[in-house]
C-alpha cells in the first residue's frame, strides 16, 4: 500500500485528489462511482493495489488527511486497515 486516507477526510471528501489521480484508485468519487456511492461512505480511500506511489493526491488534500504509509500519524494507524477493509467489500 503506498497511501492512506486517513480519518481527517471524514465529513470533507474533498475531491481535489480524486481529480489529480492518475490511475482512478481513489473512491468512491462521485464522477468515477456515481453520486449514491459517493454519499453512502463517511471518506475517500485509496486502493492499495492501483495505487502507483505518485504522490500526486497529498498536496491536493485541503485537510492533510493524506500519507504515505510509513509516515502515517500514530494516532491514525488504525486507518491504514480500515482503507485496506474498504477495499475487501468495494464492489469497482
Amino acid at each position: 500500500m503506498a497511501h492512506v486516507i486517513t480519518q481527517r477526510c471524514v465529513g470533507e471528501k474533498d475531491q481535489s485528489c480524486v481529480e489529480v489521480c492518475p490511475v482512478d484508485c481513489i473512491h468512491p468519487a462521485s464522477d468515477l462511482d456515481g453520486q449514491e456511492a459517493f454519499e453512502a461512505h463517511p471518506q475517500l480511500y485509496i486502493d492499495p493495489d492501483i495505487c502507483i506511489d505518485c504522490g500526486a493526491c497529498v498536496p491536493e488534500c485541503p485537510v492533510e488527511a493524506i500519507f504515505y504509509v510509513d509516515d502515517v500519524p500514530e494516532e491514525y494507524h488504525g486507518n491504514i486497515e480500515i482503507n485496506r477493509d474498504f477495499y475487501r467489500t468495494w464492489p469497482g
